[in-house]
């Protein structure tokens, strides 16, 4: 069972938030504000935020860039994750990903589950890693982001939490390119 290890420090991660859609505006966001009170409360730091459209070219281009930013550790995306044609931030991130994590989905869907019943089904929420960088696709309701974080990402960016955490083996993560 996870539990965590106080005799350790906690290690603030950056994390910039990027919200998906055609229509929202910084002032209507609640999903983004929903991450960024999360994420501050935890005691990280807000990298970045923005919002940008659910064009799949522009997403990839905005998480590129921000995986090439040394001062982002973590990429939190919200909306564009559902199954209409207009859903493209899915398609973005594994545009963009060197590795998946599979069982970021896989967790995702039986947190869902306990909430909204089969409807979790309709979600294809994401997590993978490029050039260092962790990257997450969370749907774009308030309580999906909610539950993403409260039940998910708030243990694994945690440097405390055991067994494992997604912190002890940042420094790792692009290893493969430094043995060039």
């Amino acid at each position: 069972m996870s539990r965590l290890d106080e005799t350790l420090p906690f290690i603030p991660v950056r994390i910039a938030v990027l919200t998906v859609s055609d229509t929202r505006r910084i002032e209507e966001d609640k999903s983004g504000d929903t991450l960024v009170a999360r994420i501050t409360d935890a005691g990280h730091h807000l990298a970045a935020r923005t919002i940008i459209r659910d064009e799949r070219a522009e997403i990839a281009a905005q998480l590129r860039n921000w995986c090439a930013d040394p001062e982002i550790d973590v990429i939190l995306s919200t909306g564009g994750t559902g199954l209409t044609g207009r859903d493209v931030s899915v398609e973005a991130h594994r545009d963009v990903y060197e590795k998946e994590i599979e069982a970021f989905g896989t967790v995702f869907t039986m947190v869902s589950m306990q909430k909204i019943g089969t409807s979790a089904v309709q979600s294809r929420a994401t997590g993978g890693v490029a050039n260092g960088t962790y990257l997450f696709a969370l749907p774009g309701s308030t309580g999906a982001c909610r539950d993403a974080w409260d039940e998910i990402l708030k243990w694994q960016f945690d440097y405390r939490h055991r067994p494992c955490n997604f912190v002890e083996i940042m420094p790792r993560l692009d290893e493969h390119q430094r043995r060039k």
